[in-house]
This record gives C-alpha cells, structure tokens and sequence, in this order.
C-alpha cells in the first residue's frame, strides 16, 4: 500500500507534462499494486501473532521481491523498457540502490518514470519496511520491530539509539530526510534546476547513482560535483554518528573506530588516486576533484561519474575495485561489505596471531573500548564465507555471455555491492543491457542479497526455513 501510495507523485509529474503512455504505465501499476496489497490484508488478517527471527528475515526478503515486482510495472506497461526482464533489473537496480542500468540512453525517458527511477532509490535508501516501522502502529512486545529492522538494516549488528526501537526508526528517518533536503538546498544554491537537484538528492541520499543525465553528474559545474562529493560522503557515515552529534556527544564520535577506518580509507585513496591520475587532467584542482568524486561515488557504492575511471591506469583501478568490495559503514545507506566488518575482520586477525604467539593468555577483540562478543566475531566470518560463495558462484554463471572476465567480474562486484558501474564493458559509459536473461536474473539476486546483506535473500532458499518444526 505504502509503494502504491508513493507511485502517486510520479503519476502527477506524468500528467503535468502530459505523458499519456506513462500516465497508463502508473495506473496500470498502481491499481495491480493496491489489488495485491488488499488480497495479502485479506489472507493475513487473522494470522498467527507470534513474530521471531525467521519470520522477519521472510517478511523482508519476500517484501522485497513483491516490492521490485511490484514497482518496475509502470516501466513495462508505458513501453519506456518493453521487457520485463529489463524492467525487473531497472527497478531492483532502484530499490537496492545500486544504480547498474540497462538503459543505452536515459534522457529519452518520460519525466515522471525519471522521477519514480530515482525515488526509488531513496525509498531502498533507508529501507522500505523501515519506513513503514517508522509510521505504523507499534508492536513491541513481540519482538515485530526489532526482528525487521535487524534483517533489514546494514552491518555486523544493529543497535537501539534510544531504548524503544520503534522510535529508533523514526530518528533514522528524520536523520534521513534533513540531509536529503539540505543537500537540495545546496544544489539549488549551485544553480541545477528543482527536478534534477531533487533527483540527483534521491540518488546520493540513497547512494544509489541513478543520473537523469546520460553523463551522470559530469555536465554540471565543479560546485555541483563537489556538493555532491561532500553529501555522498556524509551518507556513508553511521547514521548512529549523527545522532551522537544531535544530543552533544561529539567526543564519542570522533572515538568511533570505524568512522576513523572509513574516513583514513576514503582520504589514502583520495591522494593515492590523484597522484596516479596527475598527468589527466589540466590542472591540479581538476584531478583532484575527479579523484575525490570517484572515490567518495565508489566507497558510498553511489555510482554517479564524472570521468570514465576506466581509462585511468591499472593502480588507480585496483584501488577502485578494493573500495568496490569494502564500501562504507555499518548503518548508513551506502553498501559493500562494510568498514565495520573489515574492522572486525582485521582486529579478529591480529587477536588470532597473538593467541598463536601467547595460548595461554586470554585475548578479546575490543572495538571504541567494548568487547565484542564471539557471536557477532562468528556472524562476521560466515558473512564473509556467503560473501565469498556468492560472488565466485555468480561468476561463473554470467561467464556464460562470453565477457571478458573482468567485465565479468567487476559487474558481479558492482551488483552486489550496489555500487552501479563496474569496468570495461560495464564501466561508467557502458550499461548491463547486453548480457542474457539468465545472466540479468543472477545480478538481479545479487543485488537484492548485497542490499538485504544475504541471508534474508539467502534463507528463502532453505528447506528448513519453510518447515513446520
């Protein structure tokens, strides 16, 4: 209902241009939307009020799924992307704020599917069902938000900012939306239009990436691009840090190990990137610029471009390809595997060759000076396992397109990462549009997996999941 009820400004923008086959395409869309809301309020009103872990990893995994179904319909029905297939990727591609198209050219869509392309990505941004949390009626408890928000929210472990999680999301989102209103402020400040400064504001807040232009964010002025770095950068903050900031913590901020990790990461590659890259660009600011851009679009798994990085050497690449894979923080909107796990990763490591060297001694794995429990250490590990699995598995399935295997693989990172482009022939001027069905549905999985972090997607395949026991 709620999706439904978010089509309706996309169905208004349609109408004001007068867009017929996309005014059809919402209609259509919205009126099967609300039919299947009201069948599933049909079939579930006297269900079983019990709500525990496997329940809420079902619930989000197959909102999800119901949600891109659902949501690329007004793309299939105004003929603006004919094949379902393609209109699945495109709206999946949303939603998990990914930003990898099919589309060779984005300017030739009608206004308001532009609009609901974007949208989407700032709905996934923060999480449907979040949302809904967010404005509902509360349950506490059962257990019912706390298990959502657990299977939806990115990281290790998600935690309460203030005791009753119920208003947890609501802080989260008020977070969410003031940055996303500043950040149209300042893109109004720079001279962009309202419809493309509130697009491009949906496509950063969500790190998603998805441009209404077919050079992305490169047409605009330098202060655009640098708002634009700037605000892709504070979204992959832990929204928690913000919140730390609201209420006059600052010293716990700047104590917070992964925000230092995050932000160390983002400014080496930064300095590395441009000083690979100096002899590109005409003058400094402008290679430092594009530097800055791309890192703070990749490690926010953002996607937009102001240069075609393919093109850069081999050494600027790999750094890109290693920030592809570790993307930003735990609890913000952006995705990859996240610096909290790659922080736990590293501390687990360094607290396993000190065993070796000392067995008797008891050794712990502190992070911002608490333990961290053996059961978030064992989560982390089988994260990475899946995470291994996945991406080698989704490899081989897509080789079957005949790719080169680092357009192969580089598409298998950018997809489950959410990050959007990848290298070669899916680089930032290139699309996914070429690659089979059966190659489209598995980055279709991936996308949807790295956005939910797996085992909500993962779970839905298991025979024990659906068993009565």
């Amino acid at each position: 209902m709620v999706e439904a009820v978010f089509m309706l400004p996309a169905l208004l923008i349609a109408v004001y241009h007068g867009e017929e086959k996309t005014i059809f395409g919402f209609l259509t869309g919205m009126v099967i939307t609300l039919v299947v809301a009201l069948l599933l309020y049909l079939l579930c009103r006297k269900a079983r009020k019990g709500f525990y872990a496997r329940e809420g990893l079902v619930c989000v995994g197959a909102s999800w799924i119901m949600m891109s179904l659902l949501g690329c319909l007004p793309f299939y029905f105004s003929r603006e992307i004919p094949r379902l297939i393609d209109a699945l990727f495109e709206t999946v591609s949303g939603f998990t704020t990914t930003g990898a198209s099919i589309l060779p050219e984005v300017e030739s869509m009608s206004m308001g599917n532009l609009y609901w392309r974007s949208f989407t990505h700032w709905l996934g941004g923060m999480g449907v069902l979040v949302f809904v949390l967010a404005i509902g009626r509360g349950r506490e408890k059962e257990g019912y938000t706390m298990h959502l928000l657990r299977a939806e929210s990115p990281g290790p472990k998600v935690e309460k900012l203030v005791p009753k999680m119920k208003d947890t999301t609501k802080i989260l989102y008020v977070i969410y939306i003031f940055l996303t209103i500043l950040n149209v402020i300042f893109l109004l400040a720079g001279g962009m239009p309202l419809f493309d400064a509130v697009c491009t504001a949906y496509g950063t807040a969500g790190t998603g990436g998805f441009g209404i232009k077919n050079d992305s964010i490169a047409g605009y002025s330098p202060y655009l691009q640098n708002v634009c770095t700037v605000f892709m950068l504070l979204f992959g903050v832990n929204f928690s840090c913000y919140y730390m900031l609201a209420i006059r913590q600052v010293k716990s901020v700047f104590r917070d190990e992964e925000l230092r990790f995050y932000l160390g990461m983002v400014a080496g590659s930064i300095l590395l990137i441009a000083w690979n890259i100096r002899g590109f660009y005409g003058t400094a600011e402008e290679t430092f610029r594009h530097a800055a851009f791309q890192v703070a679009s990749i490690v926010t798994t953002t996607g937009f471009a102001t240069a075609d990085f393919d093109l850069w050497p081999s050494f600027s690449k790999a750094i890109i390809l290693g920030l592809m894979i570790v993307g930003a923080c735990a609890g913000s909107t952006g995705g990859g595997f996240k610096c909290g796990r790659a922080l736990l990763l590293i501390k687990s490591l360094r607290r396993n060759v000190r065993q070796i060297l000392h067995p008797r001694k008891v050794q712990v794995v502190r992070v911002n000076g608490q333990m961290v429990g053996e059961q978030v250490l064992d989560n982390t590990n089988a994260y990475l396992a899946a995470y291994a699995f996945i991406v080698v598995f989704s490899f081989l399935v897509i080789s079957i397109d005949n790719f080169s295997p680092m357009t192969n693989f580089s598409a298998v990172l950018a997809c489950f990462n959410n990050i959007g482009p990848g290298l070669e022939s899916v680089g930032p001027t290139c699309n996914f549009g070429d690659y089979g069905v059966v190659s489209k549905a598995m980055l279709i999985v991936d996308m949807l997996a790295g956005r939910l972090e797996i085992f909500p997607i993962l779970i839905l395949f298991s025979r024990s999941t659906w068993s009565g026991r």
